[in-house]
């Protein structure tokens, strides 16, 4: 089978990659499992370093990745890639590592040594979206090299150069070919592979349906998974907000990638008594964006990563004007829309029996709604199949944080929204999947506990 990365930009094919047959992508593993063993060998020090050096290779390249993200998935090269991201999130997990693989010792004393180590799981299986590229694959390829494990990474079709870039930065620091594999597998060869317990821990950042593949081709094999899956992100502005901040985040939240994120601002929930001035707000900051060709240096947002995700919001939006709701940026305002390359879209007088409000659009479409109290609003943030982030505006945190408590997300911002934390465990609850990434927990998920009763003679 051959994988074909349709560029947004102008529809060509930009990169073909075959995928492996069965029988090579076995062999592949069988290199891995060999190669495991001596890598979980080698000292904790050594591996850090070793992942660190290769992120820090990943820096050197970032001139030529930049343009790449741009012709794969549509990134505009204004923002500069992921580099600070990637380099944030591996850093940190690389800065904890001692403490959170430390063995955890219960006794040694004349009679006994009790202790409980963290051991690899051996093999762990990265399979990686495109919207984030850099990010989410380094969020697991990082701890789970450092805790020992060896990785096979299988990226996303749109973005296949990714893999090979990570790959190629990783081996030229001295990480093991065989301890870093970048795959190219079609879906069928994956959930095989699975099925036949291929890999000690499956990663998957994705659709529901996706994970929801992973899950049956996982099932009765006892292989640790962790997923993360959709999103129908919540922001609510309270009556005593900084309404300029509010505006200016939750906005960029939505509209940045061109939507695509995991944790984008999907929906706004906004106090009745600021309502009017939130959305006359937010539909100057959107009037002011530049949708056009990605490699342009003036353009802000740029193509969605495929025609058939520009689609896709395309058909949510028109149901909800038909169904009522308004619809507040002009289409002559952005005479670009076309195929890939979509206008954004605030609307109002949205409900939740709109698929807009209720359906994940991963696009530059918000719907924003008039609440009248705190009650209402976690209702409707609640009312939703996803869980992963929301976030509260107030100047008020006990305020924040007992709504907190009541919304069912992985995670929950207050001032701010749209970022990934490494200290904080990544995760989410409902359709949005579960585990959880980075933080301390991300090595507990990457490896498994073992324990030592030695009675001493």
């Amino acid at each position: 089978m051959t994988l074909q990365c349709i560029s947004p930009i102008d529809g060509s094919v930009y990169a073909t990659r075959d995928t492996l047959s069965r029988d090579a992508a076995d062999a592949a593993v069988g290199r891995a499992k060999s190669a495991q063993t001596e890598w979980a060998a080698r000292p904790l020090s050594e591996r850090i370093a070793l992942v660190q050096a290769g992120v820090a290779a990943i820096g050197t390249m970032n001139d030529t990745i930049v343009p790449e993200l741009a012709w794969q998935m549509g990134r505009p090269v204004r923002y500069g890639g992921e580099f600070g991201g990637f380099n944030e999130r591996a850093s940190y997990m690389a800065s904890i590592a001692q403490n959170a693989l430390a063995p955890i010792e219960i006794e040694d004393s004349d009679a006994f040594r009790r202790v409980i180590k963290r051991v690899p799981h051996g093999v762990v299986l990265v399979v990686a979206p495109w919207n984030y590229p850099y990010m989410t694959a380094i969020n697991t390829v990082a701890p789970a090299l450092i805790a020992g494990n060896a990785v096979m990474l299988k990226h996303a079709s749109q973005t296949p150069l990714v893999g090979e870039r990570l790959a190629a930065a990783f081996h030229s620091v001295g990480i093991p070919e065989d301890v870093f594999q970048n795959v190219f597998l079609d879906h069928q060869t994956t959930s095989d592979l699975i099925a036949d317990r291929a890999f000690g821990f499956v990663n998957f950042t994705g659709s529901v349906g996706g994970g929801q593949a992973i899950e049956r081709a996982a099932a009765g094999t006892f292989t640790g998974i962790g997923l993360e899956l959709g999103g129908k992100d919540p922001g609510y502005v309270m009556d005593d907000a900084n309404l300029d901040a509010a505006v200016d985040t939750l906005l960029d939240g939505a509209m940045f990638n061109s939507g695509q994120c995991c944790c984008g601002i999907e929906r706004i929930y906004v106090h009745e008594s600021l309502f009017d001035a939130f959305v006359q707000k937010a539909v100057a900051i959107v009037n002011g964006y530049k949708l056009g060709n990605p490699l342009d240096a003036e353009t802000t947002l740029g193509p969605m990563a495929h025609v058939r995700f520009a689609d896709e919001v395309r058909a949510q939006t028109a149901e909800a004007i038909a169904d009522g709701a308004v619809a507040h940026i002009d289409p002559a305002d952005f005479p670009e829309d076309s195929g890939a390359y979509l206008m954004p879209q605030i609307l109002t007088n949205v409900t939740h029996d709109m698929r807009v409000m209720r359906e994940e659009s991963f696009g530059p479409v918000v719907g924003i709604m008039s609440v009248k109290d705190d009650a209402e609003a976690i209702r409707l943030m609640n009312d939703s199949a996803f869980g992963l982030t929301a976030s509260l505006w107030t100047n008020d945190t006990a305020r924040a944080e007992a709504i907190a408590d009541q919304i069912e997300t992985g995670t929950v911002f207050m001032n701010r929204a749209d970022y990934l934390d490494p200290a904080l465990c990544w995760t989410g609850c409902k359709d949005t999947g579960r585990g959880g990434g980075l933080s301390v927990i991300g090595y507990h998920n990457l490896t498994r506990p073992k324990s030592y009763h030695l009675k001493k003679a």
